[in-house]
């Protein structure tokens, strides 16, 4: 299963306007080719529920679906993954409960712990944040451009960037040679999710040299 270059992170903290679902029809809309489902709090069962409807919304777009935190929900929703943090499940004990076909990815504060991940057999890392954030309480010191290319030149598994990513910022970002970048505030608070999520889409399209898929 390829790793998308476009995640979207829903969230309904930050914001309270459109749900779960809304994020992710207004994004895939625009073009995000990876939803993450990010709830970190409620009912499991509820949590599944939503889950459920993200994973048939989002095989209608052909588009994966990662739960971030929950192996379970993943497995239950019969997502396409699980975006694993330093605190959840251990990436040996998601495997053999998702199998060999679901994506895995983790959580990487800086190229070490990047390599750490890909050692594991992890699928991806997000890695960041990359700059300041507001989006996550507990994200660790700012990595920067210069630790990103770090990163990316001692890693061959996928990197998605993450943290205080926007429009204008994006660019230099994708040119660390990074394969993707993850996207939370700056599309799920921007007044047209859709727009944003497209500039987004634009921007790696036009870095890749016309083509979202070029080899990195």
């Amino acid at each position: 299963m390829k790793i998308g270059r476009l995640h979207v992170i829903t969230d309904t903290t930050l914001q309270q306007r459109f749900s779960h679902l809304d994020l992710a029809r207004l994004t895939l809309e625009g073009g995000a080719d990876t939803i993450q489902y990010r709830q970190k709090t409620g009912a499991t069962r509820l949590r599944i529920q939503e889950a459920i409807e993200l994973r048939a919304l989002c095989r209608k777009k052909r588009v994966v679906l990662i739960v971030n935190d929950r192996a379970d929900i993943a497995l239950a929703a019969d997502a396409d993954g699980v975006h694993l943090g330093a605190d959840d499940l251990p990436p040996l004990i998601a495997r053999d409960l998702l199998g060999p076909v679901r994506l895995i990815g983790g959580s990487a504060d800086d190229a070490e712990e990047a390599a750490a991940l890909e050692r594991a057999g992890l699928d991806y890392a997000g890695i960041g944040p990359i700059f300041a954030t507001q989006s996550k309480s507990n994200a660790g010191p700012v990595l920067g451009l210069a630790g990103l290319e770090q990163a990316v030149e001692r890693c061959r598994m996928p990197l998605i960037a993450i943290g205080g990513i926007t429009l204008q910022n994006v660019e230099a970002v994708l040119r660390t040679g990074v394969h993707g970048v993850a996207i939370l505030s700056a599309v799920v608070c921007a007044d047209d999710p859709t727009v944003a999520t497209r500039a987004f889409a634009e921007a790696i399209v036009a870095a890749r040299g016309g083509s979202a898929d070029s080899p990195r």
